[in-house]
């Protein structure tokens, strides 16, 4: 059995629909529920949901940023030319624009973040399968 497993049934948050339309830029299963999406605030709000074993592909925010705040299970997150931060809840991550980075759960346990999004993400290549074993 997954580590924090009770995720899948959700969490602070509601786990959310499968993450179908991102599901090219991520290895794995992820699962997104929309918490805020009003045009008059500059920023998106969602919880995203990672099964043990997905991550998404590096990718680089334009013209905005990204706070993550932790709410369950273990996760990595890596920015290019950085280790991997190992996470759990109550961790925050903040990444600026233009950062090349990748975010996900651990291989055995259920992850999950809500996500503070400005601007519009530039998806790159996927994290390789021995870059992540490596971790």
């Amino acid at each position: 059995m997954a580590k924090h497993e009770e995720l899948k049934d959700g969490g602070l948050f509601p786990v959310g629909d499968k993450n179908e339309a991102f599901a090219q830029y991520f290895v794995g299963q992820s699962y997104l529920k929309g918490l805020v999406f009003d045009p008059k605030v500059s920023v998106v709000v969602g919880n995203v949901t990672f099964e043990p074993g997905c991550r998404n592909n590096w990718h680089v925010h334009r013209d905005g940023y990204q706070v993550l705040l932790v709410t369950g299970g273990e996760g990595w997150y890596q920015e290019e030319g950085k280790e991997a931060q190992f996470l759990k809840a109550g961790d925050v991550i903040v990444t600026h624009d233009g950062i090349k980075h990748w975010h996900g759960a651990t291989k055995d346990s259920w992850f999950s973040h809500v996500a503070i999004t400005a601007g519009k993400p530039e998806w790159l290549e996927p994290v390789s399968d021995e870059w992540y074993e490596e971790l």
